[in-house]
């Protein structure tokens, strides 16, 4: 069943003819496996487990869409976001959607359920954190690793965009990172703590007020587009494209 809903994946990408992405990561968990089933006590109190949005749900897929390097590059420029990577973050996010919704259809057809979260805007607005961390499902399904930019960073890199379902289907569990904090970073590189505007990254984790400041500031760049409470400085450094 992995296979068939890769190709779902793959072919959702595909048909909506965007250009934006390199070669997608999809993985899988078991809902029981400890990474999971501690989400509440690693992100945060409130955050919802599988079971509280799919019950009797069994495994949890995420996947990974890894911009392409013109869309960093040009990203890497000036304090702001890019008009290009706010447009592309409102697009992919709608993408994301859509995948989930073709990938219900798949398992509906074998006669399974599932359910998922929203992409983005899932988060407690008060503490700012996520009631759905799609990063962290993704790390519990393997497809990375924490880094100081506390992005999760692919075989990849971490510049694109993670969704995430869970089902009552039983998938095979992915063999996931090992339950470390940061992924192992070259020594020495401080490149997201030193491009952040806000300059939120540090020792003593991340400053989300002042991070979410600066998205809020470059989502009145461009009024004309849909919320787009983006910055994306800290995921065009060298972890970006791998």
């Amino acid at each position: 069943m992995q296979k068939e809903l890769y190709r779902v994946l793959k072919r959702t990408v595909e048909e909506s003819g965007l250009t934006f992405y390199r070669e997608p990561l999809m993985g899988t968990a078991d809902t029981g496996s400890s990474c999971i089933t501690r989400l509440n006590s690693i992100v945060h109190s409130d955050h919802l487990l599988p079971g509280d949005i799919l019950p009797g749900c069994r495994s949890v897929v995420a996947y990974f869409l890894p911009f392409r390097e013109n869309i960093v590059r040009e990203n890497r420029q000036g304090r702001s976001a890019s008009r290009l990577w706010a447009e592309v973050y409102i697009i992919t996010n709608r993408l994301l959607q859509k995948i989930a919704e073709k990938m219900k259809d798949r398992l509906a057809a074998k006669g399974f359920r599932c359910a998922w979260e929203k992409p983005t805007h899932n988060f407690d607005e008060n503490l700012l954190v996520s009631y759905w961390s799609h990063k962290h499902l993704a790390f519990a399904c393997g497809l990375g690793r924490f880094g100081k930019n506390h992005l999760l960073i692919t075989e990849r890199g971490c510049a694109g965009r993670l969704g995430s379902l869970v089902t009552d289907c039983h998938l095979e569990n992915d063999q996931h990172m090992a339950d470390t904090p940061f992924y192992s970073c070259p020594e020495g590189c401080t490149y997201c703590e030193r491009h952040c505007p806000a300059g939120a990254l540090g020792k003593g984790g991340i400053d989300r007020k002042a991070c979410y400041k600066i998205l809020l500031e470059n989502d009145r760049l461009y009024p004309d587009l849909d919320l787009c409470d983006v910055c994306g400085k800290c995921s065009t450094g060298p972890c970006a494209v791998l």
